[in-house]
């Protein structure tokens, strides 16, 4: 099974010495893509860009990078999934421009939005069945057998999430490709994780059974923790034997660049 691991967003002023050295900022994303073939665009929620610049980012990266994308907050934390249809319109409008490079569309629910299976399902229903979808509910009232059905119905995954070296919901498999996240490890140097925690998670994915794929992300930029962490992940991943997108180790990229290749 295919497994694409990378970090949550790119523009970290504090990874500046750690892969953006001697790089202007305009071409940050360019030296992301030389050591890892896919992000979770997470500046979209925060403000959606435009459709052209969704098709920059699609120029500027390598053919077989892969870009997921988290839906806007409008869509999500001010509607609350209400009345999706003009929200999602807007919002595969320009995520489009990525054209083959799309990955999945990320929902992240605000903590304080309790279940509510028919706004899940409406709001699922409007996105095409081509667009793989993963939503992230934080509120306990999700974990329903309701709410697993809609999932499933839609063929949408139940984002797993990690904290702090704990699942954040039941690992349900409610679809045939898998989405997690990694927001905070209990490493020596917060917020990293260990091996063994990183160990943990591709057990639970192999215990999963067979997918068509995975995505796999790290939120915990701090101090660059979430390269470092994907580094070793797929490095783990590829000795348990899964079949990791493209990786370039720190050491490799340096070793490039002191030498002058492209």
């Amino acid at each position: 099974m295919p497994m694409f691991i990378g970090t949550s967003g790119w523009q970290y002023a504090d990874w500046r010495d750690m892969i953006y050295s001697g790089v202007p900022q305009r071409l940050w994303l360019e030296r992301y893509c030389e050591v890892f073939a896919t992000v979770e665009n997470n500046n979209a929620f925060y403000r959606l860009p435009t459709r052209e610049t969704f098709e920059s980012w699609r120029q500027r990266t390598s053919d077989d990078f892969v870009m997921a994308v988290k839906a806007s907050r409008f869509l999500t934390h001010i509607k609350r999934l209400k009345d999706p249809e003009e929200p999602v319109e807007r919002l595969m409008g320009v995520a489009e421009g990525l054209g083959r490079k799309l990955g999945p569309i990320l929902l992240q629910l605000p903590p304080t939005l309790r279940a509510d299976a028919e706004r899940l399902r409406r709001c699922l229903a409007r996105f095409p069945k081509k667009v793989k979808v993963a939503v992230e509910p934080r509120h306990d009232s999700w974990w329903t057998d309701e709410i697993r059905e809609v999932l499933a119905e839609h063929g949408a995954a139940l984002c797993w999430a990690d904290r702090r070296g704990k699942p954040q919901s039941p690992l349900w498999r409610t679809a045939e490709w898998a989405y997690l996240r990694f927001h905070e490890g209990r490493g020596r140097a917060w917020p990293s994780y260990g091996e063994q925690a990183l160990k943990s998670w591709l057990d639970r994915l192999r215990e999963a059974g067979d997918m068509r794929d995975a995505y796999v992300y790290f939120n915990n930029d701090v101090g660059g923790a979430a390269v470092r962490n994907a580094l070793t992940l797929a490095l783990l991943a590829e000795d348990a034997g899964w079949d990791v997108s493209r990786v370039r180790q720190l050491d490799e990229l340096e070793s490039m660049h002191a030498g002058g290749k492209s």
